[in-house]
């Protein structure tokens, strides 16, 4: 069976891409080496996928965190499962999405400065509270994801998740509901029956 060279594959596509010593060259990039034109360039991504790291040393974090530092121009931006506990030194400007699913939050207040975020994914995490939560209160959040996070156990959590953040239309993947928007001090006084369970 016969089967094309690379070259000949490469001379049938067209005059743009060109074969030199087993490298491929685009007209475009004539004038820069392929060193230069493999060279990252993390200040001008706009969407940028660093998920599963395996940041286990304390030396991989520290690097991580400053290659997250120098991310001003992303918007869409998934930080999964990374082993993360404290992103409060960074600022995203620019970033609209933020996906930190899956990683060792503990608060609200250690996460990065975010004055454009429009969607926030939190999920299996380990937040335990809703302090913190008034400095997205500035954003133009829409929807924010805290499940599977023990601070969804707090009286009234949607409730007050609203309550702070007016602006936003969806929780954990649920719209926003009439019930919602009710105050907390007029749901404590309709709610005050305990059950003890011994």
């Amino acid at each position: 069976m016969y089967s094309p060279s690379d070259e000949e594959l490469l001379e049938r596509v067209g005059h743009e891409v060109h074969v030199e010593r087993g490298t491929r060259r685009s007209k475009e990039g004539e004038g820069q080496s392929w060193e230069e034109r493999l060279q990252e360039n993390w200040e001008n991504c706009a969407e940028l996928n660093l998920s599963y790291q395996d940041l286990g040393d304390p030396y991989q974090r520290e690097n991580f965190i400053r290659i997250l530092r120098r991310l001003i121009r992303v918007e869409k931006l998934q930080l999964v499962d990374n082993s993360l506990t404290d992103l409060s030194s960074v600022r995203l400007p620019r970033c609209r999405i933020l996906n930190l699913h899956r990683n060792h939050l503990v608060c609200l207040r250690l996460l990065p400065k975010l004055p454009a975020v429009e969607h926030l994914c939190l999920s299996d995490n380990a937040v335990a509270s809703l302090s913190g939560l008034g400095a997205l209160g500035n954003s133009p959040l829409r929807s924010l994801n805290l499940s599977r996070n023990p601070v969804t156990f707090t009286p009234h959590y949607r409730a007050r998740v609203f309550s702070c953040l007016p602006k936003l239309e969806a929780l954990d993947g649920i719209p926003k509901l009439p019930e919602d928007c009710v105050p907390t001090a007029q749901q404590t006084s309709e709610t005050t029956t305990m059950c003890n369970i011994l």
